[in-house]
């Protein structure tokens, strides 16, 4: 499994790159191998301001649907139109294609407060 240095992640299994005082969000590898072949990324909080932990959409697999929780408090700038046509960009490339929404941080020190990537890899061996 891949997970690179430069994200930050949350216990739920998103992952945050954050790019001046925006972030981009999506879910982990790790994330997206426990849930299957996706089907559907459904978003319908683009333009709110949501809390940390808030529920900012739901992932369908061919087996189950999950939410998807934000990792940050932030703004729902833009959600990636490519899922919309092409869902399981999420399973071939979590990190880069296959990113879910973009964010307008609210509080950029809660990026802080995030899981390295070893420590992330270590939550989930557990």
């Amino acid at each position: 499994m891949n997970f690179p240095d430069n994200l930050k992640y949350s216990a739920d299994h998103e992952w945050v790159r954050v790019e001046g005082d925006e972030a981009y969000i999506g879910i982990s590898d790790f994330a997206q191998q426990e849930l299957g072949e996706i089907v559907f990324v459904d978003v319908t909080t683009e333009g709110e301001t949501l809390d940390r932990e808030s529920v900012f959409g739901s992932i369908e697999a061919v087996k189950t649907v999950s939410d998807l929780l934000m990792p940050v408090s932030g703004e729902v700038l833009e959600v990636n139109p490519q899922l919309e046509d092409a869902p399981e960009l999420v399973n071939k490339d979590p990190y880069g294609e296959g990113w879910i929404i973009k964010v307008k941080l609210s509080d950029a020190s809660q990026v802080d407060a995030l899981l390295s990537a070893q420590d992330y890899q270590k939550n989930i061996e557990k």
